[in-house]
């Protein structure tokens, strides 16, 4: 299968394995590195750099506030797949509620390959073709060192982006009352020392519906991982059991009173961590991810055009305007 693989030149998480194992799994696959220029006019993009009858697949992985205003030009490429980690969005977000399948709708006929068991289910229910493959890590950045721990209780990451809020207001109430650290670190080196000085992080991805990336490198680099609890569905997708190789809560006394249970029996700590391990290396490495993702775009998909309607294609048609306005 020959792949065209489109992807953001500057991200803040680094995806380079990731993309990797999808070429590794894939017949032929051309990695395409699009700056903010190429992501604002896909349609010159390609015109000048891609024959898009050469792919089996052509994989969107692009800024969705980008792509939005070029639905005319998306409806137009063949064997079409939309990579996504943001759909969560769809159902949670003011900014973005319901843009995703308003985006979708004028494409029902592309596949959707989703980071989130719950959103995917939801996706499905409004009839597009999207296939779930979770989230991973770094497996060649990001391990357990092994070292004493000298941080008990963390977090490392964002709190200032609006998206987060509940996180950002979570922690900074529950750092009033238990002694934990909120930083910020570079990626790299940095990140992996941080987390492995970490004895309990907490993830706090209130009402995301499904876990960020985050939470897979903390379990990597060998954290007791205490995360909000995303619901049964996609625990059980994932295989999180609580207390067995995670910790969840669902508000901030459970988390409080499951971690003085671990601070007072450090045997039931231990097993947590050790199971917690096993699973993240088993199942979400990004060379395990990467094979996934190409298992989910491997079978056939809809005819171009299949599910289309008037509707649609008007959508897509305002889209364009309203983008080519914006560009003058």
């Amino acid at each position: 299968m020959r792949v065209a693989l489109l992807v953001q030149k500057k991200m803040r998480v680094i995806l380079d394995r990731l993309y990797e194992a999808i070429a590794a799994n894939s017949t032929h696959c051309d990695i395409l590195w699009l700056d903010d220029k190429d992501q604002r006019d896909l349609e010159r993009y390609f015109r000048k750099s891609i024959d898009a009858q050469k792919y089996d697949r052509i994989v969107v992985f692009l800024r969705f506030k980008k792509m939005i205003r070029q639905r005319q030009f998306l409806r137009t490429i063949p064997n079409l797949v939309f990579f996504e980690h943001d759909a969560w969005f769809n159902y949670r977000s003011k900014k973005y509620l319901g843009e995703f399948s308003r985006h979708y709708r004028a494409m029902p006929w592309a596949r959707i390959i989703c980071s989130g068991h719950s959103v995917t289910q939801k996706l499905c229910a409004e009839g597009f073709d999207a296939v779930f493959v979770p989230k991973g890590y770094d497996q060649t950045l990001l391990r357990n060192l092994r070292q004493p721990r000298s941080i008990e209780l963390a977090f490392v990451g964002s709190t200032n982006n609006k998206l987060y809020t509940e996180r950002s207001e979570f922690l900074k109430q529950l750092a009033t009352v238990e002694p934990m650290e909120i930083v910020r670190t570079k990626s790299g080196e940095e990140y992996l020392q941080k987390l492995n000085a970490i004895r309990f992080f907490v993830s706090a991805d209130i009402n995301f519906d499904e876990y960020m990336i985050k939470n897979f490198e903390a379990m990597a680099c060998g954290c007791v991982l205490l995360a909000f609890n995303q619901g049964e569905d996609e625990n059980a997708a994932l295989g999180f059991e609580d207390m067995k190789n995670i910790v969840l809560y669902k508000s901030l006394d459970e988390l409080r009173q499951k971690l003085q249970l671990l601070r007072a029996d450090a045997a039931l700590s231990d097993s947590i961590a050790a199971k917690r391990q096993e699973l993240v290396e088993a199942h979400f490495r990004f060379a395990d991810i990467g094979r996934q993702v190409v298992e989910a775009m491997r079978a056939p998909l809809r005819a171009h055009g299949e599910g289309d309607s008037r509707k649609a294609a008007t959508i897509a048609w305002l889209e364009a305007v309203r983008y080519r306005i914006l560009r003058r």
